[in-house]
């Protein structure tokens, strides 16, 4: 039997704190599987498939993202369907717009440029409420050196240093288009910390952890336990490979934006 399909992307934001990442995985609680309940519960059938641009790992949230749907048999009545969509959804998950595309569209391997930011604030122990959103390192930084430090990662390398546990097939060079360390003027709160910091870093793609092992070398540089050169060699493809295993947490990490190439 011929099975109509119809085609829809929808844009996602979430806080990540309470779950295991986007994937589902059958013993704990994932975005995707909250996700794919709740439009089960509206469409009051499964005959649907979601996919994601990328897939965050336990605890990262994410301010702006995409999912693609694919609904068999019936098209959506938007106007019905999206406002019962967010209604339903848990409070840490919200819908903020939705559109219809064609089969033409692949959302995984459509170009696209993501940006990261990684929050953290260093001294004095932060309110116990900044958890779900940064990081915080009690020892000083010496954050003129990180912010040298993260320009170096800009253009195009060889990131095996950070990636964790790469595979044979893991594509290893990449390229990320803009890393800076700054003020955190972007997210704030009254309970969060005077002064904390971010590092944006933006790329067409990146490796398993990458961001939390860029992030962990940084504050490594910033604490005095390694040197410039030493980044500077974990980037070089003809020096010897240097594992990187201080990978921060991920309850820092936010995937700020989406933002797709035409």
């Amino acid at each position: 039997m011929f099975r109509k399909r119809y085609y829809y992307i929808i844009q996602l934001q979430y806080l990540g704190f309470r779950y295991h990442g986007w994937q589902k995985q059958p013993t704990v609680n994932t975005l995707q599987r909250m996700v794919e309940r709740t439009i089960a519960y509206v469409l009051e059938h499964k005959d649907f498939k979601v996919l994601a641009t990328g897939r965050t790992d336990a605890k990262v949230s994410v301010n702006q993202t995409y999912i693609e749907l694919f609904v068999d048999h019936q098209p959506l009545d938007i106007e019905v369907f999206y406002p019962l969509f967010n209604q339903n959804l848990p409070q840490d998950i919200k819908a903020l717009g939705i559109e219809e595309t064609n089969e033409q569209f692949n959302i995984i391997q459509s170009p696209k440029s993501k940006e990261y930011l990684y929050l953290f604030s260093f001294g004095e122990k932060f309110h116990p409420f900044c958890a779900p959103f940064m990081y915080n390192i009690t020892e000083e930084l010496n954050i003129n050196l990180m912010q040298e430090a993260a320009m170096l990662f800009v253009g195009k390398h060889n990131f095996r240093s950070y990636c964790h546990r790469p595979t044979e097939n893991t594509i290893l060079e990449g390229e990320i288009t803009h890393c800076e360390i700054k003020k955190n003027e972007v997210y704030t709160a009254s309970f969060f910390p005077k002064e904390s910091y971010l590092l944006r870093v933006k790329g067409e793609g990146f490796k398993r952890n990458q961001i939390r092992l860029m992030m962990g070398v940084l504050l490594d540089l910033g604490k005095g336990k390694i040197s410039l050169d030493f980044i500077r060699k974990t980037l070089d493809p003809k020096a010897e490979e240097i594992v990187l295993e201080h990978i921060v947490p991920g309850s820092g990490l936010i995937l700020n934006s989406v933002e797709f190439k035409t």
